[in-house]
């Protein structure tokens, strides 16, 4: 018999050691023990009941002298990991890892891979594994995890009474979130993003608190303004990382909305050789962007992202920062179709969930996964980590920014099913020129409700936007300047750095996205499984290693 054994002599024992577990057996005592490879031994069939779910069962398949499967409807991982503890001596080692999928049954289980020193695995309905935490990988990889963890005050639990709340039932945020939590240290991740954080909750933030700090995290809270009762919060890795500075930008804007920026630094050197060792440094943003309840708003959800990445080039120039990575992590609240899309990667970023999966920017590949079901009940891919390279060369963001609101701009003009000519005719309005003026193009945006409304463009806009177009300054848009500047104007395009005076040029170190994975699986399919309750939301993880890389300075 292995030497890390537990006898229960009765049911009664482990339902108090885990209580939201029974255990029923047809012959006590049940013996239960692990190998030094952590395979699992047992005598009899296990029969658990799970009290957060109710009227759920779990049954191990006995075997005569182990079992390598644990069969189950989904059960949470360091629920179970909470048993082997109790058993495992201290200092016994569970490495979590992405599996080999050829391995996986079509059930949901959790796996004890019979291995050298062990592996603990957790494997969802679709055959493939839902944590892709390696604690044995390249110490210099880093792992990102983003989150909307669906605010208690937000979440209907009553579809005949829409304005009942999970924040009016203790008992149901708790269990969420404590399930929240141990899917969130399932990953371990070296940063998590989370967004719709209920800031206004005591208990709820000081059980973040605990169990995030237990585990060697460092938190960054960001409530919204107006006492929204949400807000954003980030942790850090302590073993991982070192936090060089924090900052937080507040929009003070129709959505209330907030984001933060951390500078980090790894604690660990990531290259190294005989002269010398690199400890990598890069940027961070978590942020949670207003929700398009109707395009009038696309002109503030486009505004938010300028101020983000306006805000991070201040910062590096100000700081007179080398080029380094910047991460984006957050609920964008649109998808790859969308205005904020387009701008981002005008911007030299991209998408590391579909760059780990060699999907392109083309209409095809828009839909093939799904992060968020929205409350109209529609799904779609809003979660993004988004990473811009220190050798990605970006547009002038106040180009990109003019070509995403012509952008906007056509997308109006083709619903209301205007042509190329229509479009320039309703731009120039009662002019008798065949051009475009500054008070014709003013009025043309006034009716599309880009401007004259509350959250439409400000005059400074308004005069940055016609003087990206009326480039000569001569006062008018011709209809050739129309089809270069507004009509057939992209933002979808980034610029590609390119080698020139190797002189100006010095290595830097990147990112280079190594792996990437939504929880659940079914949604890096496109579907929404109807059994998901943590979230109205996908969780988004990546995991990216370093690579050297020539680029220029800021």
């Amino acid at each position: 018999m292995s030497e890390h054994t537990l006898l229960l002599r009765s049911y009664h024992n482990l339902s108090c050691l885990v209580p939201s577990l029974s255990l029923f057996s047809p012959s006590p005592p049940i013996q239960i023990s692990l190998s030094p490879s952590l395979s699992l031994h047992y005598t009899t069939p296990i029969y658990i009941y799970h009290h957060h779910t109710r009227h759920r069962y779990y049954r191990a398949v006995p075997k005569t002298d182990k079992i390598t499967t644990f069969s189950s409807i989904p059960l949470p991982l360091l629920t179970v990991a909470r048993i082997f503890r109790m058993v495992v001596a201290a200092g016994s080692k569970f490495n979590l890892r992405r599996g080999n999928s050829g391995s996986c049954s079509s059930h949901n289980n959790v796996v004890i891979n019979d291995c050298d020193g062990g592996e603990f695995s957790r494997i969802n309905k679709s055959g493939c594994y839902s944590s892709m935490v390696e604690v044995d990988k390249d110490p210099s990889c880093v792992s990102f995890t983003t989150f909307n963890i669906l605010a208690p005050i937000y979440k209907r639990i009553d579809p005949q009474n829409q304005g009942v709340r999970e924040s009016d039932c203790r008992s149901f945020w708790l269990a969420r979130n404590q399930r929240i939590l141990d899917s969130l240290l399932s990953e371990s991740s070296s940063i998590m993003c989370l967004q719709e954080f209920w800031v206004g909750n005591e208990e709820l933030v000081h059980m973040y608190e605990e169990r995030l700090g237990d585990a060697g995290y460092q938190l960054f809270k960001l409530a919204r303004t107006n006492n929204r009762g949400d807000g954003l919060l980030t942790a850090i890795r302590k073993d991982h990382l070192s936090i060089v500075n924090y900052r937080e930008l507040l929009f003070n804007d129709c959505g209330d909305r907030v984001a933060q920026l951390l500078h980090v630094q790894s604690v660990n050197p990531i290259l190294q050789n005989q002269k010398d060792s690199l400890n990598q440094e890069f940027l961070i943003v978590n942020t949670h962007l207003l929700f398009p309840h109707d395009s009038s708003l696309s002109i503030v959800r486009l505004d938010q992202v300028y101020q983000i990445l306006e805000y991070v080039e201040r910062y590096q120039r100000e700081n007179r920062l080398k080029p380094m990575p910047i991460i984006l992590c957050g609920d964008w609240n649109g998808s790859k179709r969308g205005h904020v899309y387009k701008f981002l990667r005008s911007q030299g970023f991209i998408s590391s969930y579909d760059i780990a999966n060699q999907y392109t920017d083309s209409y095809a590949d828009a839909h093939k996964w799904v992060s968020h079901r929205n409350h109209r009940g529609n799904i779609c891919g809003v979660d993004f980590i988004w990473l811009c390279n220190p050798n990605q060369a970006r547009k002038p963001m106040k180009t990109s920014w003019a070509e995403a609101v012509f952008s906007i701009l056509k997308f109006q003009l083709r619903k209301a099913s205007l042509s190329e000519d229509d479009a320039f005719t309703f731009l120039k309005g009662d002019n008798c020129a065949d051009s475009v003026t500054y008070f014709s193009f003013s009025e043309a945006l006034r009716k599309v409700k880009l401007i004259g409304v509350p959250y439409g463009l400000c005059f400074q806009q308004l005069q940055d936007l016609w003087n990206q177009v009326d480039v000569d300054g001569n006062g008018v848009i011709d209809f050739e300047k129309f089809k270069q500047k507004i009509w057939n104007s992209t933002c979808s395009e980034h610029v590609c750095m390119e080698d020139s005076n190797t002189e100006q040029e010095h290595e830097a170190v990147g990112f280079k996205v190594k792996n990437a994975m939504l929880f659940p699986r079914e949604m890096e399919k496109g579907l929404w499984p109807e059994d998901y309750s943590l979230s109205d939301h996908a969780r988004l993880t990546c995991v990216f290693s370093p690579a050297k890389m020539s680029c220029s300075s800021l």
